[in-house]
């Protein structure tokens, strides 16, 4: 796979580049550009399937370069702001990443270019060969836990959120039960079948089910109200580059 980094600051080129050979070594950097001019030539020019697009740039915003030349491919916008995400999603957004953003944040963003492509993450160089089938997801049914010298299996139809707290992750289930599980949210989130569970912010996966009302917050952004709660003084707050996502998962 190949992909463009329009970006105005060249220590974050540097530092996606890197990020990218961590988490995605199958993705090409094939240019790179610094100005809605310098993009619209490149984008014309350059073969390419992904674009990493910053918002502000020297010339103009990111935005421009969809008035100067047409882009049929899926960008993941990179911006300090958290004020353009709708724009975002209207113009072949698939992703928003609010500066600083870490290895993970990335990883979810490539897996979800993977889940539209119809796999789980993005193929590799070997599974997409013409003729090779697309892998099939998988997703868990059930989660083995531990609750002192005993053990239980809990079917994820009863799961209400898995919420990070520290080093520990936390199973909740509909009934109130919690459980620490040996795992990262990260790792959980791509086991997880998404009609049911969506991910809102960096700490909490919550279930359709656990939601009981959501309320408009301060920007864009929702609060959801949960069944069972939260921890007191805790509240779950869909992050603002994933409201988009969230209310289509809603309106589904």
């Amino acid at each position: 796979m190949k992909a463009i980094i329009i970006e105005d600051e060249p220590l974050s080129v540097t530092e996606l580049r890197n990020t990218l050979a961590e988490v995605a070594p199958h993705i090409e950097v094939v240019a790179t550009a610094s100005s809605v001019a310098e993009a619209a030539e490149v984008v014309a020019r350059v073969g390419h399937d992904l674009i990493f697009m910053d918002i502000h740039l020297g010339d103009g915003t990111g935005f421009d370069i969809f008035r100067q030349v047409e882009i049929n491919v899926p960008v993941i916008f990179i911006t300090a702001y958290d004020s353009y995400a709708l724009k975002a999603f209207e113009n072949k957004g698939i992703d928003y990443l609010l500066k600083p953003f870490g290895r993970e944040d990335l990883q979810r963003a490539i897996d979800k270019l993977g889940l539209l492509a119809g796999a789980g993450t993005i193929p590799s160089a070997e599974s997409i060969e013409p003729g090779n089938p697309v892998p099939e997801i998988r997703y868990q049914e059930r989660f083995l836990v531990q609750i002192g010298a005993r053990m239980r299996s809990v079917a994820i139809a009863e799961v209400a959120y898995f919420r990070a707290d520290g080093k520990y992750l936390h199973l909740v289930t509909l009934d109130g039960k919690d459980y620490i599980l040996d795992r990262t949210l990260a790792d959980l989130a791509e086991k997880l079948p998404p009609n049911r569970f969506f991910r809102i912010n960096r700490r909490l996966i919550i279930s359709f089910e656990a939601i009981r009302e959501m309320i408009r917050y301060s920007g864009s952004r929702i609060k959801v109200v949960l069944d069972p709660p939260l921890p007191e003084g805790e509240e779950a707050l869909v992050s603002t580059d994933r409201v988009p996502d969230f209310r289509q998962w809603l309106n589904r």
